[in-house]
């Protein structure tokens, strides 16, 4: 029987997808985990879910790939039901030799084109082929920004923060489109949160947060699922810094 309650969170095997996907999980949300290469650690988030009482499927798709996405939809309305909620996690922030930044003068085109067909073009049509789904349900998209969309960041590169300032944009306007068939758009901008892709270095930026430590992925996954939930249901358009006072 399908829960009432499903969300499909994109780039979900690891980091913020990750805790976002457990968290909402073990709290009553059926979960599509969607991954691009990692299967092994899609599949252990999903028996982390079902290991706490809930359900979940892990799928791979492309979410540049409107194809993959066509057929990530069918499976989660064949597997769990009609989505509810809808997390875009899934970026990429490509470096150049060395883990080295890539500025607008090393960038190639081929660079930008990929980074914004993942982390910007994929919203729009991950949002418009839910948009039947998510109205019925009167739910919510939750976009992942990030403290590099407003400032120039030492590591991020150049189409990464580009690209997440756009969605920035992109989520006032989806806010004020989907908001009118009932669905609440938001984002969260994360600031330096303890992952796997940290750039050596970090501990620099550290030292000028004021709370003088990383961020968690369970602190972001918390606010995601805030934002996923009846909650924050007069929230729309927002776009919540989660960064320990970086952005002051």
């Amino acid at each position: 029987m399908a829960s009432e309650r499903v969300v499909v969170v994109t780039g979900g095997s690891r980091g913020i997808g990750a805790a976002t996907a457990v968290l909402a999980g073990e709290r009553g949300y059926a979960v599509c985990v969607n991954y691009l290469e990692n299967r092994a650690a899609a599949e252990g988030i999903v028996e982390s879910i079902t290991t706490a009482g809930g359900r979940g499927i892990a799928v791979r798709a492309d979410v540049s790939s409107e194809p993959d996405v066509v057929r990530l939809f069918e499976t989660v309305d064949r597997e769990l039901g009609r989505a509810t909620a809808l997390v875009n996690n899934a970026g990429v922030s490509p470096k150049g030799n060395d883990g080295a930044r890539l500025s607008t003068l090393t960038s190639s085109m081929e660079v930008w084109h990929k980074v914004f067909e993942v982390n910007f073009f994929s919203i729009i049509w991950l949002a418009r082929g839910l948009m039947d789904e998510l109205a019925a349900a009167k739910g919510a998209i939750v976009n992942v920004t990030s403290i590099a969309g407003s400032r120039v960041h030492p590591f991020a590169g150049s189409a990464y923060a580009t690209s997440k300032a756009a969605l920035a944009a992109l989520t006032r306007e989806m806010a004020s489109d989907f908001g009118r068939l009932g669905i609440r758009v938001n984002a969260i901008a994360p600031g330096e949160i303890d992952t796997a892709i940290l750039s050596p270095g970090t501990e620099k930026i550290v030292e000028q947060i004021p709370m003088q430590r990383l961020g968690t992925t369970d602190e972001v996954a918390k606010i995601i699922y805030v934002l996923c939930t009846e909650t924050s249901s007069y929230v729309n358009g927002a776009e919540i810094h989660i960064n320990g006072g970086q952005h002051v």
